[in-house]
């Protein structure tokens, strides 16, 4: 079930509870707190649903694009969440969209059949190749010499020539991050020493056009300093394979990999100081300068997300209290697939029906499950709670990344969670 609303002027931000691990001051989460009341008092199940603020994510994405540096292009890779709605409220602000996989093309074109639409991935199959190329992609990423061959031979079938990047896997220094792409053995891109076969290939190849390189390397970075050098250096790397294979190095993409803090009461990546390191890395660029492509998904929309679940139960076990919510990993994996403690906010709901007594917590570290089978079932782990009885609301905030999407919806076929977009 989805839903667009229009919320009413929110309440007080007095009517939310902060946790240790969360800030009442989110400017989304007012607004949210309302349409969430608003699904309780029209509903008679407990509340279960996904709400994106799609007001503050098109302010926040057009500042992002607004301040790059000339010459740079931001991009929106649709696997962090490929909900059209999400898609509608980027497409006039992004230079384009990344996708993953030939539904993802049919994804973005079904949202704007001319939005610019850049194909990476490994493992993509001769039919998804074939789609991307007759559906006019701008660029498909080569990730190895046999899918280099692969894209030759059906851009030849067609009678049509594929743009192309070369994925490079380079040795580098990277930094601090939660997951690497590259930088050493991994199932993604070319490594170096096989980059200047692949560039030979590519242009003796009369159907593949070598445009560039691309280089996503790593994922959730927080270290804006070094973000910027590691695009500095991908940029030295891709000009010096140009000057060496003498070839018009048009694209240098330097893929996502900027990253949130989940734990929202530390440090976040600093945007602004990455830009203006990014401005002195690119430079002022000439004619001939190559543009650079950042294909961000989980800066962009995490924020804009938030998850929320209803109390079902409060119960102590050898000395612990756990909390069961209407939902759990099913429908939103993430906290439990990177072992992650998820932050959260407290909505009260102060009426109480029951004939029986009301469970609470109160001033007591607590851990929220859900309503699978496993005890693995968990999205958050001792946080200490101020005061939160069975009937009231968690909203756990950024998850409008990797949330619904990468979930395992139907196990154990429960309900599926509202769908809500706030206008």
């Amino acid at each position: 079930m989805s839903t667009t609303l229009d919320p009413r002027p929110a309440k007080a931000p007095e009517s939310l509870v902060e946790t240790p691990r969360t800030k009442a001051e989110d400017p989304g989460l007012a607004r949210v707190a309302e349409a969430i009341r608003t699904l309780k008092a029209e509903g008679s199940e407990p509340v279960c649903a996904y709400l994106y603020d799609l007001r503050g994510l098109r302010e926040r994405v057009a500042q992002l694009v607004q301040s790059l540096p000339r010459g740079c292009r931001l991009y929106y890779a649709m696997k962090a969440n490929s909900e059209a709605p999400i898609l509608r409220a980027l497409a006039p602000i992004v230079h384009g969209f990344e996708v993953a996989s030939l539904g993802e093309v049919g994804k973005a074109r079904a949202v704007d059949a001319a939005i610019p639409v850049i194909f990476g991935g490994p493992g993509k199959t001769p039919g998804e190749i074939e789609g991307a190329i007759r559906q006019g992609v701008e660029l498909i990423h080569v990730e190895s010499i046999t899918e280099l061959h692969r894209v030759e031979q059906i851009a030849s079938r067609l009678g049509l020539t594929a743009p192309i990047l070369l994925r490079a896997n380079v040795k580098a220094e990277l930094p601090s991050a939660d997951l690497h792409m590259a930088g050493g053995p991994t199932q993604f891109g070319i490594g170096d020493n096989d980059i200047p076969a692949a560039i030979r290939l590519a242009q003796r190849s009369s159907h593949v056009a070598l445009r560039g390189f691309h280089f996503h390397s790593l994922s959730n970075n927080l270290d804006a300093e070094r973000h910027a050098q590691l695009v500095g250096h991908f940029l030295e790397r891709a000009r010096a394979w140009a000057l060496e294979f003498d070839f018009p190095l048009s694209v240098v993409n330097a893929g996502g990999g900027i990253g949130i803090n989940y734990d929202i009461s530390g440090p976040q990546f600093d945007w602004e100081t990455f830009v203006s390191r990014l401005g002195q890395v690119v430079g002022e660029p000439g004619s001939d300068d190559p543009s650079i492509v950042f294909e961000c998904g989980r800066y962009l929309t995490a924020g804009c997300g938030y998850y929320a679940v209803e109390v079902l139960d409060i119960k102590h076990n050898h000395g612990a209290t756990f909390v069961v919510v209407r939902g759990g990993s099913h429908h939103f994996r993430f906290p439990a697939a990177w072992h992650l403690s998820h932050p959260f906010t407290v909505i009260p709901v102060d009426g109480w029906d029951e004939p029986y007594p009301r469970p609470e917590a109160i001033e007591c570290p607590v851990t929220i499950a859900g309503q699978l089978c496993t005890p693995r079932d968990v999205l958050a782990r001792d946080v200490v709670v101020r005061r939160l009885r069975v009937g009231d609301i968690l909203v756990f905030s950024h998850a409008g990344a990797y949330g619904w999407t990468i979930s395992h919806h139907d196990f154990l076929s429960h309900p599926h969670p509202v769908q809500v977009y706030l206008e």
